[in-house]
């Protein structure tokens, strides 16, 4: 391990000790154990609240780990330790990293393979807020639907972190976009460059009087019974690409059978005689060839960079909080009433 003199041995930390309201999240402070081979110390500038956070207060997050743990899906922060094996000029550097579990922290241990440089001139929250959010968007987008040129898609949940950035990104592209959401967010959407949809309405009836022959792709991360209007919503050669369960997030029962219930819909459209495809996205599904599945985040998020520094792609920042207020942040982020993502930053009085 490379020693600093300025490396922390310690950090502070949110915890998620069971399935608990907000206000009861736990503020800690651990030890950090010692740098190996391959590793990196980050300190963390900018963290968020995702929905994955949401679903894992309630244990409904589809992999997630046992209780306790700390969440934080995603960040962005600036490596001030490296281990053996690591090239020292990566010192100094902003970084961003997909987490899952980990960086509602003021400091974590990463492998230095899946950091990612931020741009300079990039402010850490706004960098943040397309993390996770900007790979999902530009993937779903660009690598499983193929939208193209002149083409019309439906978002669902076009002011929310993923929807915000998925809108920006079709539009950049050239892609018509219909995107849903509260009548109290239409104005938000609608200078986002989408037609919006109040989604509390009759939706089906009003993307058709919009797109009468369909829509060539529809991304839903709502899930349950309006997943069909979803799939019925696409013209001949659309593509549906799910991405969650919102709606079931408050259900009783098993957190895997909404997904694994989807999943099979999806998987049977498939195999019915039609033009149509159905695809589940998974950020993490390609974890299993390493390599690739690291090539591809720093090259997509690397995409979504570029565009943010040139001033094409604008962070929707719904607000920011210190990390020791990490409970407030995750009422709002819960309290749909926001556009965008609630990003979390480092308190400098731990």
């Amino acid at each position: 391990m490379t020693t600093e003199a300025t490396s922390p041995t310690t950090a502070v930390e949110v915890v998620l000790p069971g399935r608990v309201e907000p206000d009861e999240l736990v503020i800690t402070r651990r030890s950090l154990p010692p740098l190996g081979s391959g590793q990196a110390l980050v300190r963390v500038d900018a963290t968020g609240v995702s929905f994955a956070e949401q679903q894992m207060r309630r244990g409904k997050y589809y992999d997630q780990p046992p209780f306790p743990f700390v969440p934080g899906y995603d960040l962005v922060g600036t490596v001030v330790d490296v281990g053996a094996g690591v090239d020292r000029t990566l010192l100094g550097r902003r970084v961003a990293a997909l987490t899952k579990i980990g960086g509602w922290s003021s400091h974590i241990v990463l492998e230095a393979a899946d950091l990612v440089d931020v741009p300079e001139g990039l402010d850490a929250a706004e960098a943040e807020t397309f993390v996770a959010n900007g790979i999902t968007a530009w993937q779903m987008l660009h690598r499983i639907a193929r939208v193209g040129v002149g083409q019309t898609i439906l978002v669902h949940g076009a002011s929310g972190g993923v929807g915000s950035t998925l809108v920006q990104l079709a539009r950049i592209a050239g892609i018509r976009v219909i995107g849903t959401a509260s009548a109290r967010n239409a104005t938000a959407v609608d200078a986002l460059g989408a037609i919006p949809v109040d989604y509390r309405g009759d939706v089906p009836q009003q993307v058709r009087a919009m797109a009468p022959e369909g829509v060539d792709a529809v991304f839903d991360h709502v899930g349950g019974p309006g997943i069909v209007d979803s799939f019925r919503l696409l013209a001949p050669g659309g593509t549906l690409v799910a991405y969650g369960s919102a709606s079931t997030k408050d259900h009783a029962g098993n957190s895997r059978l909404p997904v694994l219930k989807l999943f099979t819909r999806l998987l049977w459209w498939n195999l019915l005689p039609n033009s149509r495809s159905a695809h589940f996205y998974n950020i993490w599904a390609g974890k299993r060839r390493l390599s690739r599945f690291r090539r591809r985040v720093a090259e997509d998020l690397g995409s979504v960079f570029v565009l943010a520094a040139q001033g094409r792609l604008h962070a929707q920042v719904a607000a920011r909080f210190p990390l020791s207020d990490a409970a407030q942040a995750l009422e709002l982020a819960e309290s749909r009433t926001v556009t965008g993502k609630v990003v979390i930053l480092p308190d400098l009085e731990l």
